[in-house]
Parts: structure tokens; C-alpha cells; sequence
């Protein structure tokens, strides 16, 4: 479906000029909340994406034991994690514009024979960058390394990564 709450504000801004009688250029679009606005449309899109590819998995796996979970990251508007087997990963707006992509593996330091230490978080290899770049007419492409990210694609490349990292 077509975002269109562009037309709402538009909407809103002509009535606020017609209710007060003065002109206001300032109201209507806006460059810095449309593209804090499409990083988080650009999160949840891959979001859902990752919940509909985890609940094939899942049920074509059919274990209740070491299936990949969705959660979202408390206080964030649209961040999330994947989680399977001590393995995290992180989608994370790090501002309007800028997602980081990060891995980590939360496991127990464990040696046979040896008490237990608390648990250790590393992180498995750099983080990927996604980013917005503004086209023509205010459209917003997103790029890793200068090349453009087709939602879909980014999706099934961690996805394939992360399962292959995560099993036991």
C-alpha cells in the first residue's frame, strides 16, 4: 500500500492556514521527519520480512527447540533482534537515515571440568551499514557500501548468515 499521510499533513497545514489567515512556508514537507519516517517504514518493512521467512523456518524445522524469535527492542520505535541458540541480531537505527546491523553471541565462557564465569557477549565480526541517500524528487534509496539495498535481498542474505551462525 502507498504511504500517503504526506497528504494528511498537507491537509492539516492548508486548514491551519485557513483557521489563522496567515501563510506559513514552513509547515507541509519536511526533509529531516521524512527521513526519520522512512528508516522506520524501511525497519518494519524488513522486520515483517524477517517474521514471515522465521515462520517457514520454524514450522518447516518443527522444533520447539531452537526456532528464531522476533523481538523488538524496548524504548526504540522500530529497532529489533532475532534471536536462536545464544545468537543475536540487531537491527538498530542509530539515527534518521543510518541502520546498523550487528551480531552477537551471548554464550556461558565454559571448559569441562572448570566452574561456570558469567556470560560473555562477543561480537561476531563488523557490523553492516545500512544508509540513506536522497534521490531525485526526495525519493530515498538505501545502500550498503555505496550499492543500492533491495529489501528483500538484505533480508534473506542475513537470515541465510544468521541460521548458519546460530546452529548448534
Amino acid at each position: 500500500m502507498r504511504d500517503l499521510d504526506w497528504i494528511k499533513d498537507l491537509v492539516e497545514a492548508e486548514q491551519k492556514m485557513e483557521e489563522s489567515g496567515m501563510v506559513d512556508f514552513s509547515t507541509g514537507y519536511s526533509p529531516d521527519e521524512s527521513l526519520k519516517n522512512e528508516t522506520i517504514k524501511f525497519l518494519t518493512q524488513i522486520k515483517e520480512l524477517f517474521i514471515d521467512f522465521s515462520t517457514v523456518f520454524n514450522k518447516y524445522r518443527g522444533l520447539a527447540v531452537g526456532g528464531v524469535k522476533i523481538y523488538g527492542i524496548s524504548k526504540t520505535q522500530a529497532d529489533f533482534m532475532l534471536f536462536r541458540n545464544g545468537f543475536k541480531l540487531f537491527f538498530i537505527m542509530e539515527k534518521p537515515g543510518a541502520i546498523t546491523i550487528r551480531t552477537q553471541f551471548h554464550g556461558a565462557d565454559y571448559t569441562p571440568g572448570a566452574t561456570m564465569t558469567a556470560p560473555q557477549i562477543d561480537s561476531l565480526g563488523p557490523d553492516d551499514h545500512i544508509e540513506a541517500r536522497w534521490g531525485a524528487f526526495g525519493a530515498i534509496i538505501w545502500t550498503h557500501q555505496e550499492l543500492e539495498v533491495r529489501p528483500e535481498n538484505l533480508v534473506k542474505f542475513h537470515f541465510t548468515k544468521f541460521v548458519r551462525e546460530s546452529s548448534k
